[in-house]
């Protein structure tokens, strides 16, 4: 029998052992001196580098609807905590940072979580699909990722309505699982975001043109059958593209995607084996 972790014993073991990650991470922050984006500006900045919504209400299997209610709560709730900031050079971006704790008593509700690899809930729940449509629009930037966990290795719902690649998806927890991306260049960003109640929206925003466009899409998506159990598989390929001449100066594989699918499949083109060749 698999001896159980600490965190496993019982409710207040598991709360203890949240609390601990929460102060190492403060007490890292403080060693490191990372120099954090802290300061916000009323007024946008002049260019527009990227814009997008993110529809809310979303059908998400059999979840709960009422999690989906209380998730546009908690949007609307930390999207204060982040419009208007301004990301200078060498300074850092912190989801939690600014966002701060996400419970019962700063008004977040119970919303759609993840947990062990299976759709949960929990107070906060639903606040990924924020960092989600950051990293989106920080992925057509020069800005520079520091922190993005996944939800690694697993293929949740059906897609709905689409928009962006699967497998740039982002996992957060206060305050040890962060989004957090610096600014090396020499340019100074501003994060613009809102909740109208339909959409999350965002827009990225820097006192200069860049120089380059960024274009993100999804490369050789498959399901396959391997030991009788269906995985998503792809690439999701980052282009460089000069803004003068319209060539692509570099491309990146960002993400490989090998995620076992948890819903029904029977409608879905799976092919056998895991085409490693494709």
């Amino acid at each position: 029998m698999k001896r159980k972790l600490f965190c496993e014993i019982a409710p207040w073991t598991y709360r203890l052992s949240v609390e601990k990650c929460i102060l190492v991470r403060k007490i890292m922050d403080k060693l490191k001196t990372i120099r954090l984006a802290k300061e916000k500006s009323s007024e946008p900045l002049p260019i527009l580098v990227y814009r997008h919504a993110s529809l809310i209400r979303r059908k998400l299997g059999n979840t709960d609807l009422s999690l989906q209610e209380n998730k546009a709560v908690n949007l609307s709730l930390a999207a204060p905590k982040i419009n208007g900031i301004l990301i200078r050079p060498g300074e850092t971006f912190s989801f939690w940072n600014l966002v701060g704790r996400d419970d019962a008593r700063h008004g977040y509700k119970k919303g759609l979580t993840i947990a062990h690899g299976m759709p949960s809930s929990g107070v906060g729940g639903g606040l990924c699909q924020f960092t989600n449509l950051i990293h989106w629009m920080v992925l057509h930037s020069d800005l520079t990722i520091t922190e993005h966990h996944h939800h690694d290795g697993i293929d949740l719902f059906p897609d709905y309505n689409r928009q962006i690649p699967f497998g740039t998806g982002t996992s957060i927890v206060y305050n040890y699982l962060d989004y957090r991306f610096r600014n090396d260049s020499q340019n100074t960003y501003q994060l613009l975001t809102y909740s109208d109640g339909e959409y999350l929206r965002g827009e990225l925003r820097a006192v200069n043109a860049l120089q380059y466009s960024y274009h993100v899409h999804s490369r050789n998506e498959f399901f396959s059958r391997e030991d009788g159990v269906v995985y998503r598989n792809g690439m999701v390929e980052r282009q460089v593209i000069d803004k003068n001449t319209g060539k692509c100066l570099q491309c990146d594989i960002i993400r490989q995607n090998h995620a076992k699918v948890m819903y029904d499949t029977s409608h879905l083109k799976v092919f056998e084996g895991s085409r490693e060749n494709c």
